[in-house]
Order: structure tokens, then C-alpha cells, then sequence
């Protein structure tokens, strides 16, 4: 694969990006300038090269909005529900299952792996963000330990086998000319090793270093979750952190438990602590009334109901579901609560109230996902899918795939030494995987795998799962901080720089233990 000067400079500009990550500063800029840069030494004209900077944004706001979408109309619900208090209500059932933060972490990752196994991460993230989250830290998890085990579970773990759906090993297959059943299988217990190992070390490294939340902050922690449906002034702190880098959620759990003083000192002895009856007290006074009552069951039930669905279309003849649907019906539904609780809350004012909770909505996904859409904006140029539409190519035109390219141009100097050749497909993956989404370039890196395979002396299918996982850990929403990683951060109200950069050693670890597994047991 012959190597243009567009490639070159496309590949320097990746590496800026890499470097200014790992400086902590903004990377709007460089990807900016990347994204010109690259457009117009390919176009050979300036002006191709200014329209190519907003087409790229325009690309990646499109591939990005099924993201946005559901941020916002979570979030407009969310609102509504807050407003008559029933959110109090609704996690209550939970308190006695959330015991402690360490048992929460471990409930947050099973019930999300569970859930996104069946209906992929962004769908579940919205049902966990609504309803387990604010239980887990009541216990004493912190946010960022709610955020890390929400996407080692699901934009890692659930998302790398893709075992139920079977999107993602399928496209492995049409690339690597083996059955797709068998690349999941392998798939999935690599994303098991990868899975375990981040966890452990994320709970080591990160999770049990941070302060819990202390018992007397629990009404103060719900403020900081729903500052989420409503623009309080916690939300932009995560918001700002999240969009500069700057700031952490150390900084944020901080802020929650320093703004009263504490007041167990004010109990008598033997009586039930102070904080635990004015959180009682608080929340029966705005958990007051039918509405509350109805909505803190309703919504909950409603969301069960469409799990039960989607598994009668999974596993039965009785109904039609869509592969893709999880998202549209969330958010759907997620629209329609909203709408019910503004009519029956509001009265005459639903017009409006609900009006305006889509506008908070709306406000805040353009708060949390803007700076991320320049970034994925440059990322996108760089893959033959999207690089025709951002540079203005005519029709019939060959498109450029910058990254892939790349790739393709060093396969013939890979070593036949099967470890290396192992990882070598796994940084190829890792590699694609830095499109956002984790699944673009999977063709490629199951082609790969079949080309590589008599080389390693590893069959296609086992390189090819390598590869997904690779891929699949990077870019569906662990490692990159454009891909749905985004989600995670704003509804756990941390910054997705500090959340990426916390996942980085644990995740990576997993994945080079699951490539020495995969040469031992395959």
C-alpha cells in the first residue's frame, strides 16, 4: 500500500492528538488543524481544505447523534421526574441491595454487562444512569467508580463479544471467511479475561482510593446526579472538565461532601444519625403525593416491560425486533415518561414545562458532546467510510482510508513469531478502533487475521477475536474519549478525559493478558 504525503501528515496529526491528550490540554485545536491539513494536501486546494474542517464536523455530529439523542431525552425525563420528587422513590427499593461501596461497584458492572449484552451500551447506560446509579452512591461509590465499572461492563466488556446481537462478529467474519459463531465464542471469553483484569485493577488502582460519599452528603450526591436533568450548578463543573480536561471528579465528590459541615457530632447517643433522618425527612416531603408514587413504579415497570420485549424478540417468534432498536425504543419511551409526567403534574403548564425540560435536555447533550464532535470530525477523515463525504469527493471516486492504509502498508513486515503477530493484531484493532466506534474497521482486521493466521500458527478465528476485542475496548467507549465513553462521563457527572485516563492501564493490561491467554489455550 503505497504511502501519500496525506498520509503522513494524517498519521502526524494522530500522534499530536496522542501527545496533547497525554499533556492534559484541549485537543480541539490540533484536530482541528489536522483535519485541514489532511483535506488539503490530499485535494491539493485550500478551500477544499476549509470546507473539509466543517463537513468533518457535520459527519461526526450525524454518526454521534444517536449518543446525543439519548443524553438529551434521559435527561429531559430525568428533569420531569425530579421536579414532583420521584426519584427519591424510585431508588429507594435499591438502598438494601447497594450495602456498601465496594458491593456496589460490583452490582453496577453485573446488572450493566447483563443489560448491555442484550441491548448494547447506550441503551442500558440510560436505564442504569436513571435508576441503579443514584442507589450505588447513596452507598458510598464514588462517581468515577460508578463510571468505571458502568463501561468496563458494557463499552467494554458487553460490547467486545457482541455475543447476543452478533453484529460485531459477524463483520469479523465477512473479512475473515470463518464461521461468525466461532469468532463470538472466542470473543467472548477474551472479553471476559479483559473485563476481570480491568476491574480488579480499576478497583485497586482507582475505586478504593477514593473518598466514599459520606453518609450525611447523600442528599447533596442525589443533587449532583440530577444536575444532570436540570443545568444545576454542579452540572457544568463535570460538563467543563469533561470538555477541557481539566478538573477532576475528585474535585466534584469534594465539592458535594465539604458544602455543609458534618453533622453527625449532632446525634444523641443511640439515636438514628442526623444526615439519615433529614434525608428521610427530605425525601418524604418531596416524594409526597400520588404522582410521585405512581411515576417512582411507573417508570421503572415501563423500562422492564421493554426489556421483556426485546428478549420475546430475541428468543421467540412471539415478536419482531430490529437489530438497532434498543436506543430508538429507549428513547422513545424515555420521551413518552416525560411527556406523562408533564401532563399529569402540570396541568395547563404541560405545554410548557415539557418544553422546557427538553430544552435543558437539549442544552446539556450540546454542553457535553460539543468539543467532542472537532475531535471525531479528524478521527472520521481518516477511514475510506466517511473521508469521500468530508473532502468533497465526486461520485465514483476512490476514497482514502488514511488510517486503514497504514495498517495495510506495514502487514508485510509483521514477524512470523506467533506472540508478536498476536499483538500485532491486537494494535491493529486497537488501532481501528479509533474511529469512535469500535466496529469500522473490523472487515479489515478479520482479513487481516486470515492473512496473518498461517504465519502465527493461530487459527483465523481467534486473531480475528483478538482483533474485535481491540478494537471493540478501544473505540466502543473506553479508551477514546469521542466514542461513547462521552455518555458514561455525563451521566455519571465526571470528566471523560480523567475517566479515559483512568481506564487506560487496566484496560490495556486486560487485553495484552487476553492475547498471552489466547496463545496458550487456543
Amino acid at each position: 500500500m503505497e504511502m501519500t504525503p496525506a498520509h503522513w501528515v494524517y498519521l502526524a496529526g494522530l500522534a499530536s492528538l496522542i501527545i496533547v491528550m497525554v499533556a492534559r490540554k484541549n485537543v480541539v485545536v490540533p484536530a482541528i488543524a489536522a483535519t485541514f491539513l489532511t483535506a488539503a494536501t490530499f485535494t491539493g486546494s485550500i478551500p477544499g481544505g476549509v470546507a473539509s474542517v466543517f463537513r468533518a464536523s457535520l459527519v461526526a455530529a450525524s454518526e454521534l447523534f444517536n449518543i446525543f439523542l439519548i443524553i438529551a431525552l434521559v435527561t429531559a425525563m430525568l428533569a420531569a421526574l425530579r421536579a414532583i420528587g420521584a426519584e427519591h422513590r424510585m431508588v429507594a427499593p435499591f438502598r438494601r441491595l447497594m450495602v456498601n461501596g465496594p458491593i456496589a461497584y460490583v452490582v453496577l458492572f453485573v446488572v450493566t454487562y447483563v443489560f448491555a449484552l442484550f441491548f448494547w451500551p447506550t441503551p442500558t447506560l440510560a436505564l442504569i444512569a436513571a435508576i441503579l446509579l443514584p442507589a450505588a452512591i447513596r452507598a458510598g461509590l464514588s462517581p468515577m467508580g460508578g463510571a468505571i465499572a458502568i463501561a468496563i461492563a458494557g463499552q467494554g466488556m458487553a460490547l467486545a463479544s457482541d455475543y447476543v446481537i452478533g453484529v460485531a462478529p459477524g463483520l469479523s467474519a465477512s473479512g475473515a471467511n470463518v464461521s461468525a459463531d466461532l469468532i463470538a465464542d472466542r470473543a467472548l471469553i477474551l472479553s471476559w479475561v479483559v473485563g476481570l483484569v480491568a476491574l480488579v485493577m480499576s478497583y485497586v488502582l482507582t475505586v478504593r482510593r477514593r473518598r466514599p460519599t459520606p453518609a450525611g452528603a447523600a442528599e447533596r450526591s442525589d443533587e449532583m446526579l440530577t444536575s444532570i436533568a436540570h443545568g444545576a450548578e454542579l452540572a457544568p463543573a463535570g460538563v467543563a472538565a469533561a470538555s477541557t480536561g481539566g478538573g477532576t471528579s475528585d474535585q466534584l465528590s469534594h465539592a458535594l461532601a465539604t458544602r455543609e459541615p458534618p453533622r453527625e457530632a449532632l446525634a444523641e447517643p443511640g439515636a438514628a444519625p442526623v444526615d439519615a433522618v433529614l434525608d428521610d425527612a427530605a425525601t418524604d416531603e418531596r416524594g409526597r403525593g400520588w404522582r410521585a408514587k405512581l411515576f417512582a413504579v411507573g417508570v421503572p415497570v415501563s423500562f422492564g416491560a421493554l426489556l421483556v420485549y426485546m428478549l420475546l424478540g430475541r428468543f421467540t417468534d412471539l415478536v419482531t425486533v430490529d437489530d438497532g432498536a434498543g436506543a430508538p425504543l429507549v428513547g422513545g419511551l424515555a420521551a413518552l415518561l416525560l411527556l406523562a409526567v408533564a401532563l399529569t403534574s402540570d396541568g395547563v403548564r404541560a405545554f410548557e414545562s415539557c418544553a422546557e425540560h427538553v430544552v435543558e435536555g437539549l442544552s446539556f447533550a450540546f454542553k457535553a458532546m460539543g468539543v467532542v464532535i472537532p475531535i471525531a470530525g479528524f478521527v472520521f477523515i481518516g477511514i475510506s467510510d466517511f473521508s469521500g463525504r468530508i473532502m468533497g469527493l465526486a461520485e465514483g471516486t476512490t476514497a482514502p482510508g488514511f488510517l486503514f492504509d497504514a495498517i495495510r502498508s506495514v502487514e508485510q513486515h509483521i514477524p512470523n513469531n506467533p506472540i508478536i503477530i498476536l499483538l500485532a493484531v491486537l494494535l491493529a484493532g486497537m488501532t481501528v478502533g479509533l474511529d469512535g466506534s469500535g466496529w469500522a474497521g473490523l472487515p479489515l482486521t478479520g482479513s487481516l487475521s486470515e492473512a496473518l493466521s498461517p504465519h502465527a500458527g493461530v487459527d483465523t478465528a481467534t486473531l480475528a477475536a483478538i482483533a474485535q476485542n481491540g478494537a471493540s475496548w478501544t473505540g466502543g467507549g473506553t479508551l477514546v474519549i469521542w466514542s461513547s465513553l462521552i455518555a458514561v462521563a455525563t451521566f455519571c457527572g465526571v470528566s471523560v478525559v480523567d475517566l479515559a485516563r483512568k481506564l487506560f492501564l487496566p484496560v490495556v493490561t486486560g487485553l495484552v493478558v487476553s492475547a498471552v491467554v489466547a496463545a496458550i489455550i487456543w
